[in-house]
């Protein structure tokens, strides 16, 4: 987050940037490691909850461990590919981004239920039109005008 520095009414003075607060060492920490724990811990969610509904109640077997491990790195890498360029994106294309994300990942979950092709394709866009409405909605809300964003 960013301070201004206090401004001085005396005139032709210089003002100098100021100097990094240990807080600002704390916050960017948090943020390296959020962007990493994040996608791996929901990774891990979803390839055991990918796994389990496969299973659909049967025996634990090498190929449902393996199924579910490819789904955890699959979801895990395009979390972190998401991460990583939607916020370079104009806001429109960064829910647009985050909505492929989230009904992409929920249609493949919905469908290992046994359900069809039809009913998980709709589940799936009403998923992903509701992410994006409620970023949408973020995102416009949180830009300055000349459309910075504001955090």
């Amino acid at each position: 987050m960013a301070h201004a520095a206090p401004s001085s009414s005396a005139p032709g003075t210089r003002h100098t940037a100021r100097a990094p607060q240990p807080s600002d060492v704390f916050d960017a920490r948090i943020h390296a490691v959020a962007l990493w724990a994040v996608p791996v811990l929901g990774g891990l969610v979803y390839g055991l909850w990918a796994a389990a509904i496969n299973r659909g109640g049967g025996p634990i077997t090498g190929w449902n461990i393996l199924f579910g491990f490819v789904c955890a790195i699959v979801f895990a890498v395009a979390c972190v590919g998401v991460l990583l360029v939607a916020p370079l994106l104009r806001r429109e294309l960064h829910a647009v981004l985050w909505a492929v994300f989230a009904g992409l990942a929920f249609g493949f979950i919905y469908s290992q239920a046994d359900h069809s092709v039809w009913r998980s394709t709709m589940m799936s866009l009403g998923v992903a039109f509701g992410v994006f409405a409620v970023n949408f909605y973020r995102y416009y809300t949180h830009e300055d005008a000349a459309g910075h964003q504001l955090g």
